[in-house]
């Protein structure tokens, strides 16, 4: 049994830190929602008031947060993770933050004397109620094969993409792929509806020929073809429009900070941004499709 210290109690880290105390840790949570902390005691965990209470004596420090200035004041202010936890404890950080905020934490957590690894998620909630996430783990060898074991009682797909900040990388790179190819698709079946192509037979040609993807045979964005899509739930999001909007943000501010040209990945965040405006930022993501239609 490990003591765990896990931070940021909301739609995902919720049911990741009641994985972790169904997998026999002890599990100490701090949120700034009562009610979050009480759903993680009915789950078997521990609930406290503050940060600082929460990491004293803790062997790992979990978190997920909102953003890289959330993840910051919370690891390396005066009452944060790094002043109060021990020596040698293992942080992890589940954020989806950018890349210079992950590597300044990890600096401040190596100055230390800790061990930190950024491992941002895919899967969404189902997944972190499944425990089926996959996680993107930036850090040192060291860390990360510490942290592999714990991130195994969240999650079925744990990779080390590299050093600090490696993680956020990649989950950006990912998100960005995933914005883009909902929009592609979501453009596919307007189209097809005007064309007069049944919106089914469009996705049996497409999800076995060379349009298939996962946003398109995983989360089909029009109801009918997936049975599991939100599209069958009238957009109740497993992932909102907001928070495709942040990553693609994300995405847009590292692009420019490094050189790279994203036109696609500007184009979708633009067009998430107009979505979000028009007053469906809690909308899942694939009811894009309703904006590009009109109907939005």
């Amino acid at each position: 049994m490990t003591t765990i210290a896990f931070i940021g109690l909301g739609n995902m880290g919720g049911p990741m830190a009641a994985n972790l105390a169904k997998a026999g840790h002890q599990v100490t949570g701090f949120d700034l929602s009562e009610d979050a902390k009480a759903r993680l005691v009915a789950a078997g965990g521990h609930a406290v008031a503050t940060v600082a209470e929460a990491v004293t004596g803790a062997d790992v420090v979990v978190s997920m947060l909102p953003a890289g200035k959330h993840v910051r004041s919370v690891y390396t202010g005066p009452d944060g993770v790094i002043a109060n936890a021990p020596k040698g404890a293992l942080l992890i950080d589940s954020s989806t933050i950018d890349v210079d905020s992950a590597r300044a934490v990890a600096e401040a957590a190596k100055a230390a004397g800790m061990l930190m690894v950024d491992a941002p998620v895919s899967g969404g909630v189902g997944g972190a109620a499944a425990g089926t996430l996959t996680f993107m783990v930036g850090g040192e060898a060291e860390a990360f094969e510490r942290a592999k074991p714990i991130l195994s009682a969240m999650g079925k797909n744990i990779i080390h993409a590299g050093g600090a900040g490696t993680g956020q990388a990649a989950k950006i790179c990912n998100n960005m792929i995933l914005g883009i190819s909902m929009v592609a698709v979501s453009e596919a079946f307007v189209l097809a509806e005007r064309l007069g192509l049944d919106a089914q037979k469009l996705f049996d040609i497409s999800s076995t020929s060379s349009g298939q993807c996962w946003s398109l045979t995983s989360y089909c964005p029009v109801p009918g073809p997936v049975a599991t899509s939100p599209a069958n739930r009238d957009y109740q999001p497993g992932f909102a429009a907001q928070m495709m909007l942040k990553d693609l943000k994300l995405a847009q501010e590292a692009a420019q900070s490094s050189g790279a040209a994203t036109p696609l990945g500007a184009q979708a965040a633009a067009l998430y941004a107009m979505f979000c405006n028009s007053g469906h930022a809690d909308v899942d993501f694939s009811g894009i499709v309703k904006y590009l239609r009109g109907d939005a």
